[in-house]
């Protein structure tokens, strides 16, 4: 039986902190020491992206029998594909990757078909909506999402990681639910207490986009400061949950406002039978 473990983060597509947040997320990434990390809102503004840069930074510090990350990036579509997309980040060999076009605010979800001594498995990495006025809610994104994964081999399990934009109450997680298992709520017996928010500090371009929102009527409860989960690693019930914790939330010693992120992360230890 093979262990898989993975790490989920939303790292923020905004570089305003970026210098003093991605000391911490290589630190930490680099303590949990993870088969696979899945990123969401990766940068594509410099020179690399703010993926290879972690990957780079993290391939310096590992072992030799660690082996390198490689990075499989998935950026966005239309005018958004040169600026923010996704990524997994992999030390296991992958067999295939592929781009699944979610079809609105130019999102998109990335599968990852990894080869095991004990079969195939399939990873989804995934940005959902956010629930905005007038564009198809993210239920109908995960029914996309879903009928393609029906094209798939029924044989090959699955795990699905990423920042879903919904809390655990609402109707786009309890469409998932009926086919997944959380991790979080199968080691624990319940979700996170949040993941979003951290302490993080908006930028100015944040500030801007809340009071436009604002002032528009446009602003979903996601985009409130009140604190909840929209993080979730949902794995195959033919799969086995051993651990899940919420990671990536210590902050700079220096500055208790800077975390690596606005979104905590979250880890699982999966055993794949």
């Amino acid at each position: 039986m093979t262990e898989i473990s993975i790490v989920t983060i939303n790292i923020l597509v905004n570089l305003s902190l970026w210098k003093k947040r991605r000391t911490l997320l290589v630190d930490q990434l680099a303590d949990l020491n993870p088969d696979i990390i899945a990123l969401q809102e990766v940068s594509l503004k410099g020179k690399i992206s703010t993926a290879h840069w972690i990957a780079a930074e993290l391939n310096q510090q590992a072992s030799e029998k660690d082996g390198d990350y490689q990075v499989y990036l998935c950026p966005k579509t239309g005018q958004q594909a040169t600026l923010e997309g996704i990524a997994f980040l992999s030390r296991l060999p992958a067999k295939r990757h592929e781009t699944i076009d979610l079809q609105t605010q130019n999102r998109v979800a990335q599968l990852l078909e990894l080869k095991l001594d004990e079969g195939n498995l399939f990873l989804v990495n995934s940005h959902f909506n956010l629930r905005l006025v007038k564009l198809k809610s993210q239920k109908e994104q995960i029914e996309r999402l879903l009928n393609f994964l029906d094209t798939q081999p029924a044989e090959v399990p699955v795990i699905v990681v990423g920042d879903f934009n919904s809390k655990p109450d609402m109707s786009s997680v309890d469409l998932m639910r009926r086919y997944f298992d959380s991790a979080h709520r199968a080691v624990h017996g319940k979700e996170p207490e949040y993941t979003w928010p951290t302490l993080l500090p908006d930028s100015k371009l944040d500030e801007i986009r809340r009071n436009l929102l604002e002032h528009i009527g446009k602003v979903s409860d996601l985009e409130q400061p009140d604190k909840g989960t929209v993080d979730y690693i949902f794995v195959d019930p033919r799969l086995t949950t051993l651990e899940c914790q919420v990671v990536l939330d210590k902050p700079d010693q220096a500055n208790p406002l800077i975390y690596p992120s606005d979104h905590l992360g979250i880890y699982a230890l999966i055993q794949v039978n």
